[in-house]
């Protein structure tokens, strides 16, 4: 019997899909799963007739690979893919390759890789999107490691990877973590993304739109410069009807989001590096505040807001609404990207993972969850200016800033006005004005810390780089 070109263990639903996408694709494969039981459904049910081979074992699943093997990991993140390593070590070769496709923390991407180099082993740390329908018709994949594993898995990560206009949505990202990583970050500007949307859709739903209304509005918004994929899906979710209430699904979903720590990771990378990403930090904690809908259900009783009686002084009609919010979103939007996209360079400089913003765009272009109309205008910005030093400052986007602020303005302070809490549009405009600010009160922040601390300032009549201290009059406690 001959040998299989890829193994892949883990057949959860993202597992099944992808493995399901290889065979597709002309490739043989070997599967393996920790429970039998699920291994032979998957065989007997939705691989049937695709010549993908199941084993009970790792020994025989291993032997079954042609070399140098190709054994792609979809397992639970963490001590999970540890174990899973630590059993398949002894019983690979030199040369052969693990990959580890699941959503893993980029640090210990970069210890496994230093610990199967080693070993004589090769490895892979690979952030997949673009959910279950992603992984079987074409995801986004962005691995990273050495030069020649990515060399291995390069035909096949090529022929399953979504295309858009016939090029794979796939790059060697840069050697260690800097595969994950740039996932990492991927899943922080989906959150973003996510909120700044749900925002949009509150701010209408608070001015009398209806479900079905909303639906058409993303429907339009879809067909122009907001064309993504959850603008999309957001259409279709708003105009899904409850078979047993009648209702708009979205109105019967209890409003408690969950996460699975990527976004958080995200945040904290943002704090560790000194970047600001203040956008998907705001994302991260309404994700958080929506958990704690017991506490809110008290204080919705206790804490005021803006009074009943006050009217609607905004004097928007309904087209002018659509218009400022669309605005205010897409101007959002583009600080989401161009802060995520800011910490990738950062970082990357400071890891010396040589990362290629333009090629990382280009590669979101396709099956991934973030999969939008203007990715193709980042890929260009990155492509005119490798060293742009915010994409804010592109000509392109620069021109739509300048175009959408007062907008984003208007329905900010409606929203203020109304009570409505819009944390993700108010960090974008935020950032924006500090970024665009010649000078900020920093200079009173900075003689407060060496009021009390003697941190010491610069002066702006002085050169850059010399520093003073001010013998600061004595505070007597009353």
């Amino acid at each position: 019997m001959s040998k299989s070109d890829f193994g892949l263990i883990g057949l959860a639903v993202m597992g099944q899909n992808l493995v399901l996408n290889v065979a597709s694709r002309g490739f043989s494969a070997s599967v393996y799963n920790r429970t039998v039981e699920t291994m032979t459904g998957f065989i007997n049910g939705p691989a049937q007739d695709t010549g993908i081979q199941g084993y009970e074992n790792l020994e025989d699943f291993v032997a079954s690979l042609e070399r140098p093997r190709k054994v792609m990991l979809m397992v639970q993140a963490g001590a999970p893919v540890d174990a899973v390593i630590e059993q398949l070590v002894p019983l690979l070769e030199a040369g052969d390759l693990i990959i580890d496709g699941g959503n893993s923390l980029f640090t210990d991407s970069e210890r496994r890789a230093k610990q199967l180099g080693e070993q004589g082993l090769l490895f892979i740390g690979t952030g997949v999107s673009g959910g279950e329908e992603g992984a079987l018709k074409g995801p986004a994949i962005m691995p990273g490691g050495d030069e020649s594993s990515w060399e291995i898995i390069k035909p096949v990560f090529e022929a399953i990877a979504a295309k858009v206009d016939g090029e794979p949505c796939v790059t060697h990202i840069g050697p260690g973590g800097a595969g994950h990583y740039v996932k990492m970050v991927h899943n922080g500007i989906e959150y973003g993304d996510m909120q700044l949307i749900c925002e949009a859709y509150n701010l209408f739903k608070a001015s009398g739109f209806t479900a079905e209304e909303l639906a058409q509005v993303f429907d339009t918004w879809n067909a122009g410069d907001l064309e993504s994929y959850l603008i999309q899906i957001t259409s279709k979710i708003l105009e899904q009807k409850d078979p047993e209430t009648g209702k708009p699904v979205v109105d019967i979903v209890m409003d408690r989001a969950g996460q699975k720590g990527t976004g958080r990771w995200t945040v904290m990378s943002g704090v560790e590096h000194g970047i600001v990403i203040s956008t998907i930090n705001a994302a991260v904690e309404a994700r958080i505040l929506s958990s704690m809908k017991e506490q809110r259900i008290i204080a919705s009783s206790q804490l005021k807001g803006p009074s009943a009686e006050n009217p609607d002084d905004s004097g928007w009609s309904k087209e002018e609404m659509i218009e400022k919010v669309e605005a205010a979103l897409h101007a959002s939007k583009i600080i989401s990207y161009a802060q995520g996209l800011d910490l990738i360079k950062q970082v990357g400089i400071a890891h010396e993972w040589g990362l290629n913003l333009g090629s990382i765009a280009r590669i979101w272009r396709g099956g991934c969850i973030i999969r939008a109309r203007f990715l193709n205008r980042i890929t260009e910005a990155y492509s005119r200016e490798p060293d742009l030093g915010n994409l804010m400052l592109d000509d392109y986007f620069k021109e739509i800033l300048n175009r959408s602020e007062q907008n984003w303005r208007e329905v900010i302070c409606l929203a203020v006005r109304r009570g409505i809490p819009v944390p993700a549009f108010s960090a974008s405009l935020g950032y924006y004005d500090s970024f665009r600010s010649e000078r900020l009160p920093a200079n009173l922040l900075q003689a407060q810390r060496d009021f009390f601390g003697a941190h010491t300032y610069e002066r702006v009549d002085r050169p850059a780089g010399e520093y003073f201290h001010t013998d600061w009059p004595d505070v007597i406690d009353t």
